[in-house]
C-alpha cells in the first residue's frame, strides 16, 4: 500500500466564498507536493492571497501532521493546482462552514471523496462526544496551547489491532476540531 503518511507535514489554503448555504472554503494541500518548508508558509499573507483569488477570505491551516497511515482517494480525477507564496498545492476537499470563524467541537461538512486508513498497531487518539458518537484524531498541530474539553466529551487513546477505515467516499464526512485545533472525523 505505500509508505505510511502518519507524522507527515502538511498545510492548507482554504478560499473562502459566500453560499446561499453559508461560507464554503475550497481547501488546497501542500501534500504530497511537499511538507510546508517553514520559510514559505510563515510568509504567507491571508489578506493578499484572499484578494489574489477573489475571496472573501483566506484561512491558513497549518503546519499539520497527518494521524493516519494513508489515504485512498480516485487517483482518476486530476486535482487543480495552484501556488500560494512559493507553496505549491492541490485542491483535496470542499467545506461547508458552520460559521466564517467556527468554534470548537462544531462539526463542519468536507467533501473529500476519500477513505483514511489507520493500520493495525497504529494509535488512534479518540474524543466521545455526550450522544456516545467517536471522533478519530486525523491531524493534530502543535502551535496551540491546551485547554479542557466540554462538559460531557472524553478524550482517550488506543492502539489498533486491526485496520480502521473512516470512509467518505460518497458521503460528506463530518469534522470538527478541539480547542487545540486538532482536526477529526467522526467515525460512523
Amino acid at each position: 500500500m505505500g509508505e505510511s503518511i502518519f507524522g507527515k507535514r502538511y498545510g492548507e489554503v482554504l478560499l473562502v466564498r459566500l453560499t446561499e448555504q453559508g461560507p464554503e472554503a475550497t481547501v488546497y494541500n501542500t501534500f504530497p507536493l511537499n511538507d510546508c518548508p517553514d520559510e514559505l508558509w510563515s510568509a504567507l499573507d491571508a489578506a493578499a492571497i484572499a484578494a489574489e483569488h477573489n475571496a472573501v477570505a483566506a484561512l491558513l491551516n497549518g503546519p499539520r501532521f497527518w494521524l493516519m497511515s494513508h489515504i485512498e482517494k480516485d487517483g482518476a480525477i486530476e486535482q487543480e493546482r495552484k501556488t500560494f507564496g512559493g507553496l505549491e498545492m492541490l485542491r483535496q476537499a470542499t467545506v461547508l462552514l458552520s460559521s466564517m470563524n467556527p468554534a470548537p467541537y462544531t462539526v463542519n461538512e468536507v467533501d473529500r471523496k476519500a477513505v483514511f486508513v489507520f493500520d493495525a498497531g497504529q494509535p488512534v487518539y479518540e474524543l466521545h462526544d455526550p450522544d456516545g458518537r467517536t471522533w478519530v484524531m486525523q491531524t493534530y498541530r502543535t502551535t496551540v496551547e491546551p485547554g479542557a474539553l466540554p462538559q460531557g466529551w472524553r478524550y482517550g487513546s488506543r492502539t489498533l489491532d486491526r485496520e480502521l477505515r473512516i470512509d467518505t467516499s460518497t458521503v460528506k464526512a463530518q469534522v470538527l476540531q478541539d480547542d487545540q485545533a486538532n482536526s477529526y472525523s467522526l467515525l460512523a
